[in-house]
């Protein structure tokens, strides 16, 4: 196949061969031809000579085209050798192409007819063959004509010309694509005039090669500026082209030829930079394995630039050379910038960048083998501002013309695309060696330049700048170079002079002068340089000047005034230059210089001409036309005409914005010399503005005309070529060959396919096809079994044909009969993420004895030997995702189709796959438009024009229009449902072409499928939505509001309300209205009645929206309603007389005590307020304070007696209410757990008290009840009350206790008090000494009870004063008790009793005893004692006894008590007293 791109009318062009023929025809030219070969041979061998010099000069440029079979036919000879040497002939023609093409057929078809007329009259006998003849002729006449007529069409332009800008005497080349049939005629214009190649011969050189038409201009000159135009043109139309071309002279300010790098595309045109004198003399090979790329900083960061190197050979002591040139500058070391290389890399490393860094930097390894070298920019941008709005720094600061006190500084401007703009610069100075910055100026300076004076001589100095806009002062700029204050000149009066043989002395050239006393006056007074704010005088030292060190004096004198001042009356001038300021603006000065020293003063220099303070350069005017061109996936080439005033440019910024917006940002950040700059670092996909503006001392310029909108993407180019060509089936005369679409497609849609072919050991190479095929396969005929062969292929774009393949492995041909399948092909790879991909490929064209059931895929690491089978069993689907692989792995795989017979030979290797996540991976995303469609969406920013998206279900193509429908606009695309339903589950996928790799997929599930089903519905049947539905509310006075609300609703939203399926309308039973604004719609009813029982509708219609919300009332829902209705309706008209605002309700004071509490209203002073319970008036001490409208009732130590009904009453005139409360149940049950809340928090510790029973813990609080839920634990274990551990309490404490405590009854004890929330709890640590201390004590009050359990003791009988007449008889008794039984002893008046016939004592059964006095007398009046004891002890019983006569008075006694005894101890021998 022919490398060059064939006309497209060729490409689709069918070539006839001998096959129209039949047998007998054939015969006859061939013995026609075996008969005339000797008379022929001669001839035909100089027609050929002739045909091949006249192709050869007409066709001089092509490489290559298509063999007519036809032609090949006549020249075959009988001998063998001659037809290979015929052949050999042959094969060195070359196809024509165009109309010479065609011309050539017919001219030969010509010939033929005149050797069959020929043959016809050798063998008249056989005219019925001729007949046959005319009738072949007569169709390839007409199938020509029919073939002509189809495939004519007007010219069309496929690639457009493109404007360039060239240095004189460059070349330049104009291109661009046509097609159209016939073959359009193309003429070239120079600005409307015809080009003639004939008028300048060797300037223009004009070519048509397969519809690529070009113009090249030699050496071009400033004249050939223009607008070239091509017009292409045949029968059916003409069209043109037009671009245009700039020729640019050299001139010293600007940029030479090829004089700095400039960037295109991903690579950049290399400057000739100046080779360096010495060169390494070893040959060195040199290549970059790693290269450092477009880079972007701030300032303040670090950064290195690297590149790995192969050096060959790797000599130690001998190295090639490497540089490091920025904007064709050399780069040298500096305490800014450090430089390696060596071990096989080469770095450039920045410790602090500035703005002043970037710039496009190029590392040149120079040997004696030639130049190596890599160039790419370094962006650095602004660092954040001290103030925010305040510009950047300035940059570039130099210094020049330096003297004893004076230097100019200059610098460059920052850009301040996204600040307020620069209104001037301070300037900074500082001497070396010290840290004291300061500012030399007092005002800002609005120009990039400034003298600064007051040097002192000798000393160093750095500068700095920087730049204030109305936000604020910049950081200031990098700093100078250190500058000496030295007089240059002093070098240049240095003098050498000769001595005697070798010897010489330098002296200075004052000492040849002679004795000079006074200088003269200095000479060549001038302005150096003139502003608008200073003029800068300069002028040469008097000559001669004496030895004394000179100083100067400047005088001034505005013209006309006849006056001269003095500039510089307080500090002398050391230095010949001087910088004067405070000029009046507009008006002309003349000046003048004297010289002095310590001598005196010169006389005045000669007076300069007038001077007048003004700037001399000016503000540049806006660059011209901005063109933006496409470059790569992140960058665009922006080109623009230089400003019609350039004088004294310092460079272009470069601003770009987002298409749709309007925020500028700086494409660069110091300005660049060239008007042509690549900008890096945009979006891809994203739709991009440009503007231009220029830069020079004074400030900027206006921005330029925006440039047109581009997009970014690659440029456009020819595709690469195919590759993986694979053998897929061989029958024995032809095989079918598959390959795989090229990685790049070169920006455009790939038209076609080329396939070459050739036999093995064979070097001419046969194309195939003369038009592309669309296909990646294609069976290849007519091929001779058992060779072998070798094919390669070429894809093809609107750009052109690209590259073909590389030559595929020898392919035998011989015909398939194995039973099992053949290979799979076209092996693709989507979806990479980390651990996992999905596999695609087509099914064997060669499926061997039976149809294919299913597919073994394998993979394995690169370079390892062992392949792993993925699927364990064999899947049917042509498409599988792999898992569970390593992220960062690289991996191939294969894929082996089986069939009944076995598993068939595997496929090619796959190329190698990185199993890793793309950097902002996308996926597809599901959703339903506004007009309720469903769909699946992906965007693709990476796209290209020749990218297309490819959806699939199930890894196959969607191709059903009625059910799937595709809508791609730009980088977005999406797949519709047209009819969703059930059958529509499964995954879905999209790739994207020409890109790398970009692709997902979407598992749509039947849960997802209904959700999007119902949003659909809800979008196509739309509903007014409601932020609340249908509700009742209950008004005080019993109405009944039935209410809802719509988010919204337009002002011709119509609605109705229906009770059970009745519309009502507003009425006095129905009060209806809507409030459109709020979007509520209500109605109230004033009576709700049983009547009223139902379902209640409100419908809402607002344009194709409508909604409609029901509440049904019915059964025990309609109840509550009425019940609630007619509870307000009471509760109003209650509220008319005095009533209760708040029902009695209860609560629990701190003091432990239930307070019972009611709010009143509507009361007045004839309102009586009544406490009952149990329907009894409970009375309590005060009254109630009805005007404050709080009524109490205290229940101190609540109980269960407290337990009934409570009611407060109301009455008066108006009416009555009531309130009731029982006190009863739960609400009994409340009231306690809320005084166990009081009384728990109140509740003391626990304290311990001994008894004679045992220890008794016992815990106080406020109030307690054995209603209370108290428990008490022992070690974290509950104690149930019981004989040993007895619970209890009393009014005061709770109490726990422990009866005849033992050793177990250790440990901790833990009260605690539940109030239906929270538990309470107090504990003690029973043991330890507190143990001991109780126990004792509990020891002693045992004994101490049981002694006074046991004691001798009068149990009762005895009154305490006894009153009797004389004569009487009177019987003391009374009962006694002791263990052992007491001793009895009275006595009277403290003394023993003697008993007599008076006095008798009476013990019976050892415990009545009885005294007995009888014939009582006066004398027997006394106190009487009893005293019963026994060892435990006793008590003692006094009884006084009051006789009185007969016919007495009976004395006042008070009333009889029981005598009270006193206690005996067992200790006490004698009676107590």
């Amino acid at each position: 196949m022919s490398l060059v791109a064939v006309p497209f009318y060729q490409k689709r062009h069918k070539h006839f061969d001998q096959s129209y023929r039949n047998i007998q025809t054939r015969y006859l030219l061939d013995e026609y031809a075996a008969r005339k070969h000797a008379s022929t041979q001669s001839s035909t061998q100089k027609s050929f000579a002739q045909k091949s010099s006249a192709q050869k000069t007409s066709g001089q440029t092509s490489v290559g085209g298509t063999t007519c079979r036809l032609c090949a036919k006549r020249i075959k000879t009988s001998s063998e050798e001659e037809e290979h040497e015929d052949k050999k002939r042959y094969q060195s023609l070359v196809a024509s192409y165009g109309e010479a093409k065609r011309e050539r057929f017919l001219s030969e078809l010509a010939q033929l007819e005149e050797n069959v007329h020929l043959a016809r009259s050798l063998a008249r006998d056989k005219l019925d063959k001729y007949a046959i003849q005319h009738m072949v002729e007569d169709k390839l006449a007409w199938e020509r004509h029919s073939f002509e007529e189809r495939i004519s069409r007007a010219p069309e332009i496929l690639v457009r010309l493109r404007s360039h800008t060239v240095w004189e005497k460059m070349s330049v080349k104009l291109c661009f694509t046509v097609q159209g049939f016939p073959t359009p005629v193309v003429q070239w214009y120079k600005d409307g005039s015809l080009i003639s190649q004939a008028s300048e011969p060797g300037k223009y050189r004009i070519e048509s090669m397969y519809g690529v038409h070009t113009l090249e201009i030699n050496r071009a000159n400033f004249d050939d500026t223009a607008t070239y135009t091509a017009v292409a043109t045949n029968v059916h139309g003409q069209v043109s082209t037009n671009a245009a071309v700039m020729v640019k002279r050299f001139r010293a300010d600007e940029e030479p030829f090829f004089s700095v790098g400039l960037p295109i595309g991903c690579k950049y045109i290399l400057s000739f930079l100046p080779l360096s004198s010495v060169i390494p003399y070893t040959h060195f090979d040199v290549q970059f394995l790693e290269k450092f790329g477009v880079t972007f900083k701030r300032e303040g960061e670090t950064v290195t630039l690297k590149c790995t190197l192969l050096v060959t050979p790797d000599l130690k002591r001998v190295q090639p050379r490497a540089e490091w040139y920025r904007d064709d500058v050399l780069v040298k070391e500096s305490k800014w910038t450090k430089m390696f290389f060596g071990e096989g890399q080469a770095s450039l490393s920045f410790s602090h960048l500035n703005k002043d860094d970037e710039g496009l930097y190029t590392l040149r390894i120079v040997s004696r083998g030639g130049v190596s070298d890599h160039s790419a920019f370094l962006f650095v941008r602004d660092a954040d501002p001290l103030v925010t709005g305040a510009p950047g720094a300035p940059m570039d600061l130099k210094c020049y013309d330096a003297n004893r006190d004076y230097v100019i500084v200059t610098w460059k401007p920052p850009n301040t695309t996204t600040e307020s703009p620069v209104i001037g610069y301070f300037i900074d100075k500082c001497e070396v060696g010290t840290n004291n910055w300061v500012q030399c100026n007092d005002a800002p300076v609005k120009i990039c330049k400034y003298p600064v004076t007051g040097l002192f001589e000798g000393r160093s100095y750095i500068f700095r700048v920087r730049a204030v806009n109305n936000a604020g002062i910049s950081r200031p700029s990098r700093v100078s170079e250190a500058v000496a204050a030295l007089d240059p000149v002093d070098l240049k009066r240095l003098q050498a002079i000769h001595l005697e043989g070798d010897k010489e002395i330098v002296i200075y050239q004052d000492d040849l002068e002679g004795d000079v006393q006074i200088p003269g006056p200095p000479t060549n007074v001038h302005a150096s340089e003139i502003s608008k704010t200073y003029v800068v005088l300069s002028w040469d030292p008097p000559v001669p000047r004496g030895k004394e060190p000179l100083m100067y004096f400047i005088e001034k004198s505005m013209v006309g005034s006849g006056s001269w001042q003095r500039v510089n009356a307080q500090t002398a001038v050391r230095s010949p230059r001087y910088a004067v300021f405070d000029l009046t603006e507009g008006k002309p000065y003349v000046f003048r210089v004297l010289s002095a020293n310590k001598h005196g003063l010169s006389d005045p220099s000669e007076i300069t001409s007038p001077i007048q303070a003004q700037d001399t350069i000016v503000v540049p005017s806006a660059p011209g036309r901005v063109l933006a061109s496409r470059n790569t996936k992140t960058s665009v080439v922006v080109q623009w005409d230089r400003p019609k005033h350039e004088e004294d440019l310092l460079g272009y910024y470069v601003d770009c914005c987002v298409a749709g917006t309007n925020s500028w940002e700086p494409c660069n950040h110091k300005p660049i010399d060239y008007n042509r700059f690549v900008v890096h670092g945009l979006t891809t996909g994203e739709q991009y503005i440009f503007r231009v503006k220029a830069v020079n001392a004074v400030g900027t310029s206006e921005n330029s005309q925006e440039s047109d909108i581009i997009k970014v993407q690659a440029a456009l180019t020819v595709p690469s070529h195919p590759y993986g060509i694979t053998l897929l089936n061989c029958d024995g005369q032809s095989m079918t060959l598959g390959w795989k679409v090229p990685k790049f497609s070169g920006g455009a849609a790939i038209l076609g396919y080329y396939i070459d072919k050739r036999e093995a050991h064979h070097k001419n190479w046969h194309e195939v096809n003369s038009s592309p095929v669309k296909e990646r396969i294609m069976k290849v005929e007519d091929l001779t079994e058992g060779s072998f062969y070798e094919f390669k292929i070429a894809a093809t774009n609107l750009a052109g044909i690209g590259q073909p393949s590389d030559p595929s492995e020898h392919f035998k041909c011989e015909a398939w009969t194995m039973p099992e399948p053949g290979p799979a092909y076209d092996l693709t790879f989507c979806e990479v993420r980390n651990t996992s991909l999905v596999m695609l490929w087509k099914a064997p064209v060669y499926t061997g004895s039976s149809p294919i059931t299913g597919y073994f895929v394998d993979h394995k690491e690169e370079h390892s030997e062992d392949w792993i089978t993925v699927n364990e069993t064999t899947t049917a689907n042509r498409y599988l995702k792999v898992c569970d692989l390593q992220q960062g792995k690289t991996y191939v795989f294969r894929v082996r189709a089986v069939n009944s017979s076995g598993v068939g030979r595997p496929s090619d290797t796959s190329e190698p796959v990185l199993v890793e996540a793309r950097p902002g991976t996308k996926e597809i995303s599901a959703g339903v438009d506004e007009e309720g469609n469903i769909y699946l969406s992906f965007d693709c920013p990476e796209m290209t024009d020749a990218s297309h998206f490819t959806w699939c279900k199930s890894y196959e193509e969607i191709t059903d229009a009625e059910k799937f429908n595709i809508d791609t606009v730009g980088d977005h695309s999406k797949l519709y449902f047209m009819n969703p339903e059930k059958m529509d589950v499964g995954t879905y996928s999209v790739s994207v072409s020409d890109t790398d790799g970009v692709s997902s997929s979407f598992v749509m599930d039947e849960e997802e499928l209904e959700r999007l089903m119902a949003l659909s519905n809800e979008i196509k049947n739309p509903t007014i939505p409601l932020k609340s539905e249908l509700a009742y509310e209950i008004f005080d006075k019993g109405q009944v509001r039935f209410w809802l609300q719509a988010e919204h609703l337009s002002p011709d939203a119509s609605y109705r309300f229906i009770i059970n399926d009745r519309e009502v309308s507003d009425s006095e039973t129905h009060r209806i209205k809507c409030d459109k604004s709020t979007g509520i719609i209500e109605m109230v009813m004033d009576r709700f009645t049983i009547e009223n029982e139902g379902t209640y509708t409100v419908q809402i219609h607002d344009g194709k929206a409508k909604n409609q919300s029901s509440l049904v009332l019915i059964g025990d829902a309609f109840k509550a309603v009425l019940e609630e209705a007619e509870f307000q309706r009471k509760e109003f008209l209650r509220k008319q007389g005095p009533h209760f605002a708040e029902y009695l309700h209860w609560d629990v004071t701190e003091e432990c005590e239930v307070r019972l509490m009611c709010k009143v209203a509507n009361t007045k002073k004839e309102t009586v307020f009544k406490w009952v319970k149990d329907d009894v008036l409970y009375e309590t001490e005060t009254l109630p304070d009805l005007e404050k409208g709080l009524c109490e009732l205290l229940i101190p130590k609540l109980s269960k007696k407290d337990q009934g009904e409570y009611k407060a009453t109301l009455k008066d005139d108006r009416g009555q209410d009531v309130s009731i409360l029982e006190i009863a149940g739960k609400v009994y049950e409340d009231m306690i757990l809320a005084m166990s809340r009081v009384c728990g928090a109140s509740a003391s510790p626990l304290k311990i008290l001994c008894t004679p029973e045992g220890i008794r813990l016992q815990c106080f609080m406020k109030y307690f009840t054995e209603e209370m839920k108290v428990n008490w634990y022992h070690k974290d274990a509950k104690i149930a009350s019981s004989e040993h551990m007895r619970i209890g309490g009393s009014e005061e404490m709770a109490w726990l206790h422990i009866c005849e405590p033992t050793e177990k009854d250790k440990g901790k004890y833990t009260f605690e008090i539940f109030d239906g929330k929270d538990n309470h709890q107090r504990t003690l640590d029973l043991s330890g000494q507190a143990f001991d201390d109780a126990f004792a004590e509990f020891q002693q009050l045992k004994a101490a009870a049981f002694a006074e359990k046991n004691r001798g003791k009068v149990i009762g009988g005895l009154p305490d004063v006894v009153t009797i007449m004389e004569g009487k008889t009177l019987n003391l008794t009374c009962t006694v008790f002791g263990n052992p039984d007491p001793e009895v002893v009275w006595f009277k008046n403290d003394n023993d009793i003697e008993l007599s016939e008076h006095f008798s004592v009476k013990v019976e059964q050892s415990k009545y005893v009885s005294l007995t006095i009888k014939g009582v007398t006066s004398e027997d009046s006394g106190k009487y004692s009893i005293n019963v004891k026994n060892k435990y002890g006793g008590e003692k019983i006094d009884v006084t006894v009051s006789v009185y006569k007969h016919g007495e008075k009976i004395p006042d006694v008070l009333p009889t008590q029981q005598a009270k005894p006193k206690l005996i101890p067992a200790s006490t021998s004698a009676p107590a007293e």
